[in-house]
């Protein structure tokens, strides 16, 4: 039995009731929501992992991309950038690799995290053959039960690109084509083969196998735009209109989902993507790469993303996919992961501050801030920051004999004004 269909019963399962207890709400309402198909607790029945909730009423989640490339393979360090993402606030990860030994390289992120874990099988099934044309419809779905006995919690399957949609693309006038690696197999796949996407084609099998091991999908899109010329054009939204479809299968069938969207926006058009996919997808939790706002930022892609990403929040988006400073240039290092968590933990907290069921609990972090700013308490400020050590550092670097910052010392308009008051209170 899925967690889905525990909650269509009236059932408060542990997990429901752990989410419940993590942000704040009532297990009642939780449950609702995963019946609904408005929040998702991705756990695999194979796997114990930390409780996650995605979607209505949730503070907004992060997920980090780790994995191997063919270009470079080194398990311990992708094993350890996926430990930092978890200890700098990530909630899930990705393992995206595609060198090396995939099965074992899996095994050891999803043994060495207890959060999330995600994957793409159609990386694996493309390895499995010479070229990614020759992989069969029995490789993919192959890939995906291998993943998923493994213990993988949810796998992004391109399953809303579809010959309708080839043909869509092929009439349009974009500059970068398709950028979803995913995607870019998919449709190689169809056009040498001269048949559909076998996740569109054969999705009740694709649920099947979700369905035996409660695994959630991952509705990936392999139309995002690749730059801010391309954005919001008919490719898109066709893809759009198809996953909307397949959420409302996936809930007939008690597999929860969540919907991936673009991509790069320009900020003005952020609104129309995301609510494009929360009327279309019937409100199923939302999962962003950014979406990135300009293209001439390479070097700083984590801060595009997390500009992208905090507007998104503004109008639905559930979960930011973490962007790093090496997005368009390298496989990133360690530094890179903690750099791209931490600063899409900022986009996400600027969502919640505004976000219905998660307000309360934002503004309390924040007006406690407020408050040791005011007081010139530079621990309890350290204690509340997003990166404590980083802030206390920079601080360190520059201290002088004031109790106030460096930048003002004795001229600190907090503590001239809080010395006027008292010294008012003494006359």
């Amino acid at each position: 039995m899925t967690l889905m269909e525990d909650a269509k019963k009236g059932l408060i399962t542990p997990a429901i009731e752990a989410v419940a207890k993590s942000e704040g709400i009532d297990p009642e309402t939780v449950r609702s929501c995963v019946a609904k198909g408005f929040i998702t607790i991705p756990r695999n029945n194979r796997r114990e992992t930390r409780p996650v909730g995605i979607g209505k009423y949730m503070s907004t989640k992060i997920n980090a991309n780790v994995g191997t490339s063919r270009e470079y393979v080194d398990i311990e360090a992708e094993v350890e950038k996926a430990k930092a993402a978890e200890a700098y606030g990530a909630h899930a990860v990705m393992d995206l690799s595609t060198g090396g030994d995939l099965n074992e390289i899996r095994r050891r992120i999803l043994e060495g995290v207890e959060i999330p874990v995600g994957t793409v099988p159609i990386y694996q099934a493309a390895a499995s053959q010479k070229t990614v044309v020759e992989m069969t419809s029995d490789d993919m779905f192959n890939a995906v039960r291998k993943h998923a006995e493994q213990g993988v919690d949810f796998v992004t399957v391109h399953a809303g690109v579809n010959l309708n949609s080839l043909e869509r693309l092929r009439q349009s006038d974009r500059i970068m084509n398709v950028v979803s690696r995913g995607g870019s197999f998919t449709l190689a796949w169809m056009l040498h083969n001269g048949e559909d996407n076998p996740f569109y084609a054969e999705f009740d099998y694709l649920i099947e196998i979700a369905k035996e091991y409660d695994m959630a999908l991952s509705l990936g899109d392999s139309m995002r735009p690749g730059c801010i010329a391309d954005a919001s054009d008919r490719p898109m939204f066709m893809e759009f209109i198809t996953l909307g479809e397949l959420v409302k299968r996936s809930r007939a069938a008690d597999v929860q989902t969540f919907v991936e969207g673009p991509g790069h926006v320009p900020l003005n058009e952020i609104e129309l993507s995301v609510r494009g996919m929360k009327e279309l997808c019937d409100d199923a939790p939302l999962y962003l790469l950014g979406p990135l706002v300009t293209d001439i930022a390479p070097g700083f892609d984590h801060i595009t993303g997390a500009i992208g990403g905090a507007v998104a929040g503004m109008y639905g988006t559930d979960f930011l996919c973490m962007v790093t400073p090496s997005e368009h240039l390298a496989l990133p290092t360690l530094d890179d992961i903690k750099e791209g968590t931490l600063v899409t933990k900022i986009a996400a907290h600027t969502i919640d501050l505004i976000k219905e069921g998660q307000r309360e609990r934002a503004w309390k972090q924040d007006t406690e801030m407020a408050y040791a700013r005011r007081d010139l308490d530079w621990d309890k400020q350290f204690e509340l920051a997003i990166d404590g050590d980083r802030a206390r550092k920079i601080r360190d670097a520059r201290k002088t004999e004031s109790d106030a910052c460096s930048m003002c010392g004795d001229l600190c308009a907090v503590k001239i004004v809080k010395e006027a008051f008292e010294k008012k209170k003494e006359e």
